[in-house]
């Protein structure tokens, strides 16, 4: 027997323009930020696949410029660079050096699309021979003789054009000393996006393969935080906005949602979300065995992160995404 009254949620999901009218929450391009991994190489036409991230490459700036520009005829309104210098050292050089190749690639964009934002990691792990995001003394990572050089770096970045730095090291009290350095040097409306929450992920895996940033010895699991932990999320997270940090991100993405969602229902800044290499490689290999829908699956992932409440989405798949909302 049928109830006289019961609720009909059908109602509003019986055609493609309804549902499309009623829906809570969408990805557009003004959400997404691409990374791109730009190589310090004489050849112009070096473009080498990264083998675990099928569909993402290693690129010199003449390839960047060209992989940018499709990107942007596509919709690309942000992008995130990270850089693999020709040569590295014991005190990452390369990442504050004003010829380094992430200035380089910054000064390239910024003349070519001055509207595109240009955001730079900043960050020594590819730059450092040992493969650490900081100075390394008795197989250590030293806090705070690396803050000066994490400054160092986001003011070179700022120098060559950057819109915005994004410090990812997860040393304590980098926002702050990025924060008055950038300020001393006159770059007062250069924001931060703070990797604020960035755990020790097994995610990040294919990322080392492509940024050639893995650690020669031990791991980061001195600095990155812990993967159980919640509460101590909202402790980094208020540490850094006290710092002067102006965006919030939580890295990877999926796994932590609740993260995200903590974050967003605790402060009212902007907060992103880094859906990182694993998660990127673990859609592509499933996609190429034909055991799901890629694309179906890369917004149905994305929109998990705006329903979270991520204002921001560095992913890999925003060129895909782009042609597909085109």
């Amino acid at each position: 027997m049928i109830p006289a009254e019961f609720y009909r949620g059908r109602r509003l999901r019986t055609s493609l323009a309804l549902r499309e009218l009623v829906r809570e929450n969408k990805v557009t391009a003004d959400d997404l930020i691409m990374p791109y991994f730009v190589v310090e190489t004489d050849d112009e036409s070096f473009k080498k696949e990264i083998s675990s991230m099928p569909g993402q490459y290693q690129l010199s700036l003449k390839q960047l410029e060209r992989k940018v520009g499709e990107a942007v005829a596509d919709g690309l309104k942000a992008c995130i660079l990270f850089g693999i210098p020709a040569e590295k050292d014991e005190v990452g050089s390369g990442a504050y050096d004003d010829a380094g190749i992430v200035q380089k690639a910054i000064r390239l964009l910024k003349d070519r699309w001055p509207e595109l934002v240009v955001i730079a990691d900043t960050c020594l792990c590819e730059y450092t021979s040992h493969g650490h995001c900081g100075l390394v003394k008795n197989d250590y990572v030293q806090n705070d003789p690396t803050l000066n050089l994490l400054a160092k770096a986001a003011v070179a970045q700022a120098r060559a054009g950057a819109d915005m730095v994004a410090p990812s090291d997860m040393m304590d009290g980098r926002v702050a000393a990025i924060r008055e350095a950038l300020d001393e040097e006159g770059f007062i409306n250069t924001p931060i996006m703070s990797y604020a929450v960035k755990y020790a992920s097994a995610f990040y895996g294919p990322f080392r393969e492509a940024a050639e940033s893995a650690p020669r010895f031990g791991d980061r699991k001195t600095y990155q935080m812990d993967p159980p932990n919640g509460r101590e999320a909202m402790r980094e997270a208020v540490a850094d906005l006290e710092e002067g940090a102006d965006i919030l991100m939580v890295k990877p993405g999926l796994p932590y949602l609740d993260i995200v969602r903590q974050v967003r229902d605790n402060f009212d800044t902007p907060v992103a979300v880094y859906q990182v290499s694993g998660e990127y490689s673990m859609i592509k290999a499933a996609a190429q065995n034909g055991w799901i829908d890629e694309m179906g699956v890369i917004m149905e992932s994305l929109v998990a992160f705006k329903r979270a409440g991520a204002d921001l989405i560095l992913t890999y798949f925003t060129e895909d995404v782009l042609k597909a909302l085109k």
